[in-house]
């Protein structure tokens, strides 16, 4: 019997992957699809609220007045004051670039945005998307006041561009979904590219993109270690007396 237990193939490693590919779907993907099924699209207003004002923000970006109204609202960029900044980035958020289109943008909210309200509820998505954006908006200043000539800095001309959009909101989410359902391959996944994008096309987007990845990296893993130290004091109180019931997916606490 252990002959042959010695003599049995071990799982090449494209099964293993295959294997912790499904794994991570299936924990990605469990409590997304049971709200859906449940709820429809009501399991998601955050979401849709913010497809439509992106939506909106980019039909004013059309017109003659939408434009300045837009500008005054959530246009941010590294080169105005920093209050000023700080006030229009919630908004900022939810304006897209105007020199991409607004379909990218908006089946990233839809997608991502989506994902998150589902798995960490509406509160946790929309707070986890701001402090991205702030990373990002906040790394930028840095960036240009660096200078160009420090190894992080980049060119004050950067200081003029156009600051707007979902994208590192959507990067941050990434980020925080995989580290909440044990998901490295994503993690990985997405850093890597997030470094690719920089390194193909070092641009102030993708450096912004690398800020909020870490910001929000650092907020998750802060709050996943908070939890692992709180979660066993609460544990005997919860659980005694009780039948211990096989382990299932939940919802991010």
């Amino acid at each position: 019997m252990s002959t042959l237990a010695r003599s049995t193939p071990r799982p090449g490693l494209l099964a293993r992957t295959g294997r912790a590919v499904r794994g991570e779907w299936s924990r990605l993907t469990a409590i997304p699809a049971r709200e859906l099924r449940a709820h429809g699209l009501s399991a998601i207003p955050l979401t849709m609220c913010t497809v439509l004002l992106t939506l909106g923000f980019w039909f004013a970006w059309r017109t003659t007045w939408g434009g300045d109204v837009v500008r005054a609202l959530g246009g941010v960029s590294a080169g105005i004051p920093l209050p000023l900044a700080l006030l229009r980035t919630p908004v900022s958020l939810f304006v897209p670039a105007p020199d991409l289109p607004v379909w990218g943008a908006l089946i990233q909210v839809l997608v991502l945005f989506g994902l998150a309200e589902l798995d960490l509820g509406a509160r946790r998505t929309l707070v986890i998307a701001y402090v991205a954006t702030l990373c990002g908006t906040l790394a930028a200043r840095v960036m240009v006041g660096l200078g160009p000539d420090h190894l992080l800095g980049i060119d004050a001309r950067h200081g003029d561009i156009l600051d707007t959009g979902p994208s590192a909101a959507v990067v941050g989410l990434v980020a925080c979904i995989a580290m909440v359902r044990r998901a490295p391959i994503l993690f990985a996944g997405v850093w890597l590219l997030m470094i690719a994008e920089v390194v193909v096309k070092p641009n102030l987007a993708g450096r912004e993109h690398i800020a909020a990845m870490t910001g929000v990296t650092l907020c998750t893993g802060a709050y996943l270690a908070w939890q692992r130290r709180r979660t066993p004091r609460i544990r005997p109180s919860t659980t005694a007396g009780r039948r211990a019931r096989p382990r299932e997916t939940t919802r991010f606490p």
